[in-house]
């Protein structure tokens, strides 16, 4: 079976810095993948460059085996790719729900409209006229994750969900993630720590430096290993 995602000697960076060097890493259809690495690895810049916020500066970029990389993000995000970027981003004049209803805009259809979302996420339903950036952390995550998935997508990228937040509020999380995939859609999830993502996930990349420095089988995977690959050091 063909990958849904996948990368060929990806190389990107911001300006004359280069962040990423010759990836290759595959996502098949209905499967979980973690990227983990310590900060600087070159994580969030290879979500970007797949969400057409960066652009490459060589090497390949396929979705379904058609070429993507360089396309414009709204282009991407009709094509079924979406992203919760790290940090939330989410628009402060808006309530919940017009938020949600901004990741409709590329009219894919799908199962995903308001009411699942707030199904998925009940704590948002009875606060979905506030302003969005009035909620706790978790609650602001659980928007951006439900604004992803109002554009229908077929892959989900998730950049550090877990950043900044009360562990029960992580597990609460990533609790939504089997739901989320039931359905044939397909995730990337970067991380930090790489117990959870191995916990989520059924594949790994680690990165270093902008390398890919290990990958594999999360359940699998050595711990030394890990260690090495994540900090470039023998454990």
């Amino acid at each position: 079976m063909n990958p849904l995602l996948q990368t060929r000697n990806l190389a990107a960076g911001y300006g004359d810095f280069q962040a990423l060097f010759c990836i290759d890493v595959s996502v098949r259809a209905g499967e979980i993948v973690a990227l983990i690495g310590a900060n600087g690895a070159g994580k969030s810049t290879f979500l970007n460059a797949i969400a057409g916020l960066v652009r490459p500066a060589s090497g390949q970029i396929l979705y379904k085996g058609e070429p993507i990389g360089g396309l414009p993000a709204s282009r991407i995000v009709c094509k079924g790719i979406a992203l919760v970027p790290e940090g939330r981003r989410l628009f402060s004049s808006l309530s919940v729900e017009e938020n949600l209803l901004l990741g409709a805009y590329s009219g894919r259809p799908g199962r995903w409209d308001l009411d699942a979302v707030l199904g998925l996420f009940p704590a948002l339903r009875e606060r979905r006229h506030h302003a969005a950036t009035a909620l706790s952390g978790g609650q602001q995550q659980m928007v951006a994750i439900g604004r992803a998935l109002m554009s229908n997508p077929e892959l989900l990228m998730c950049d550090e969900l877990s950043l900044g937040l009360a562990p029960v509020i992580v597990r609460e999380i990533y609790a939504a993630l089997p739901a989320i995939v039931a359905g044939g859609t397909s995730a990337i999830v970067v991380e930090q720590d790489v117990r959870l993502a191995r916990q989520v996930s059924s594949r790994f990349y680690c990165l270093q430096e902008g390398h890919v420095r290990l990958e594999g089988d999360s359940a699998s995977a050595s711990d030394e290993a890990i260690t090495e690959a994540y900090f470039g050091v023998h454990a």
